[in-house]
């Protein structure tokens, strides 16, 4: 009700005639004529001296048309500032990501991403536990593996392959293992997950994993490894170097299970400001 007749008034005002302003506004007369008499109604002034040649403002009614013209003139800045925002990103993008790959992937990505985009601004916290995008304020989070929270939007940025895999060292000393039942006579470097993921017979399957050796950190676990100290499954962007120049050996390549997703999500009812969408569409660029 507050913004009801006030754009017609301002037409109204600036043209001195009822005519103009509705022309103008693409509207009939007779609607500028009612939202004006019931702008006058609802605020209990008159706001126009009205004669048959001639429309003029009363005192109170040029008092009120300066403050609604910077009403209007502010909308119109709010409206160009929201274009300009879609043309030129700007502002601030709050993500988190899984700590390694946040600092190994993600991170250097989004550095890169800055250089060509000088006026967005980036605070991102390296997580393992899943945070409370809403809650925390989060534009955007950055998830690996499979999806639980249907809360969420998302949209997949890649894929990631976990390698089972032992120092040339390791396997001298204590033999190939040929199916993933004889993981049980090895030496497994455990990380924080008491299971590995295989696929065998077209189906996905779990095993449970004992070692003398558990770490929450895979640059560890892969030094371990490095030293012979046994066997470890990982996520490529640890041991892929080493496998490529012959320092890690994988095995059981026959059951090994099929790429993880690596997902931006972001919540379901927040508008994905143009920021955010360019910078998704810069990480699938480089992470697919």
């Amino acid at each position: 009700m507050q913004w009801e007749g006030i754009s017609e008034f301002v037409y109204v005002a600036e043209n001195e005639s009822f005519t103009l302003a509705s022309k103008k506004m693409a509207i009939s007369t007779a609607q500028v004529s009612r939202q004006i008499s019931a702008l006058e109604k609802r605020l209990n002034i008159k706001l126009f001296y009205r004669t048959t040649r001639k429309v003029s403002l009363t005192e109170e009614g040029r008092i009120f048309y300066q403050h609604c013209r910077s009403v209007l003139d502010g909308l119109d800045a709010a409206e160009r500032a929201i274009t300009n925002l879609q043309s030129k990103p700007q502002g601030k993008i709050k993500l988190t990501a899984p700590v390694t790959y946040g600092e190994k992937q993600i991170l250097p990505l989004v550095n890169d991403f800055l250089k060509h985009y000088s006026d967005v601004e980036v605070s991102a916290y390296l997580s393992n536990q899943r945070v409370d995008l809403v809650e925390e304020g989060y534009d955007l989070a950055i998830r690996l593996g499979s999806l639980s929270d249907s809360s969420m939007m998302a949209k997949k940025l890649g894929e990631r392959a976990n390698f089972v895999c032992a120092s040339p060292l390791y396997l001298q000393k204590h033999g190939i293992p040929h199916s993933i039942s004889e993981l049980n006579k090895h030496s497994c470097l455990l990380g924080t997950n008491n299971y590995w993921h295989f696929r065998e017979s077209d189906k996905e399957k779990s095993i449970r994993i004992t070692g003398r050796l558990r770490y929450n950190s895979g640059y560890s676990l892969t030094d371990a490894a490095l030293k012979g100290l046994g066997i470890v499954q990982l996520p490529d962007y640890y041991v892929k170097q080493h496998i490529q120049n012959g320092e890690l050996v994988t095995l059981l390549d026959n059951y090994r299970a099929p790429d993880e997703g690596i997902w931006a999500m972001y919540p379901q009812n927040r508008h994905l400001s143009p920021k955010i969408r360019l910078l998704v569409d810069y990480l699938v660029e480089h992470l697919s």
